[in-house]
């Protein structure tokens, strides 16, 4: 269940010992799962720039190896813009790879 609260998206996201409980999350940060470990900041950049302005890329990666773990996530500057790039995004391919896009939250 969702609903909005000061312009901020609310989930309820778990039960637990009779409350539920509710986590926050912007709806301007996406996740991006299925990169190929040779995608870098810069192309995951790149291909999601087109769909509007972004504040932040983050490709995370092993602290050992440096190698990408196959995920990353994409802030952009508005709710409008996020929703675009998902929806153009998500299935896509990128760097041979077809990746998954979804709102970002703590979970």
């Amino acid at each position: 269940m969702q609903c909005l609260k000061d312009g901020v998206r609310i989930c309820r996201t778990t039960f637990r010992s009779g409350r539920w409980l509710w986590a926050r999350h912007s709806s301007t940060k996406l996740f991006v799962g299925g990169l190929s470990y040779d995608t870098n900041e810069a192309v995951l950049k790149d291909a999601f720039g087109r769909h509007g302005e972004i504040i932040e890329v983050k490709v995370i990666c092993d602290h050992v190896s440096g190698r990408s773990k196959g995920y990353g996530f994409v802030r952009f500057t508005s709710e409008t813009t996020a929703t675009i790039a998902l929806k153009e995004m998500d299935g896509q391919m990128l760097d041979g790879r077809n990746i998954r896009v979804h709102y970002a939250h703590r979970g």
